[in-house]
């Protein structure tokens, strides 16, 4: 029995959603998702309440159960809250500037690194060492983080490079002599 699946997820004021058969549209003060469930669960609209069910009891059924609720809640609360990212960059000279519609990355190449920024994320930078990654979709969100923090991850030695704000990199000791 998936604890996650059983869950309703409530429908907050200022969100419409719809559930047509297997597709599923949400719309909220920050824009409209939509998603396709797979075809061995059911989802129900009823009271401001969406509620996801396996379609019979198999397996395949079962595991498809809690991850489609996540997905619908996901679309829910991206499109009334939003979600973001903060990554930090340590390291003697490394900064981040953002320069149009390109992040400009100085992470210690003999070049410049520029990432273009994809449709539906805005990113910004407060601080030269800090960069935060926000929009509707939670995993177009992660993928972009996941992209920019794989241009220099942290190495264990000296911590330099990108990381996720509050994550810890595990410091290994240098040579003895």
């Amino acid at each position: 029995m998936s604890r996650i699946g059983k869950k309703p997820i409530e429908v907050p004021g200022g969100v419409t959603a719809t559930v047509d058969g297997q597709q599923i549209s949400v719309k909220g003060p920050k824009g409209e998702l939509s998603a396709v469930l797979v075809e061995d669960v059911i989802a129900k609209l009823d009271d401001g309440r969406i509620s996801v069910t396996p379609r019979d009891g198999s397996n395949r059924a079962r595991a498809m159960w809690g991850m489609s609720r996540t997905i619908v809640s996901n679309l829910i609360e991206g499109v009334n809250a939003g979600f973001s990212k903060t990554l930090e960059i340590n390291g003697v000279g490394y900064r981040a500037a953002v320069q149009g519609k390109d992040l400009q990355l100085n992470v210690g190449y003999s070049h410049d690194v520029s990432y273009p920024v994809p449709d539906g994320i805005n990113i910004e930078c407060p601080k030269p060492t800090e960069i935060i990654i926000s929009g509707i979709e939670k995993q177009k969100v992660g993928q972009v983080a996941a992209e920019i923090r794989a241009y220099r991850p942290p190495e264990p030695y000296k911590g330099k490079g990108i990381k996720y704000a509050g994550e810890y990199i595990f410091r290994k000791e240098g040579k003895k002599k």
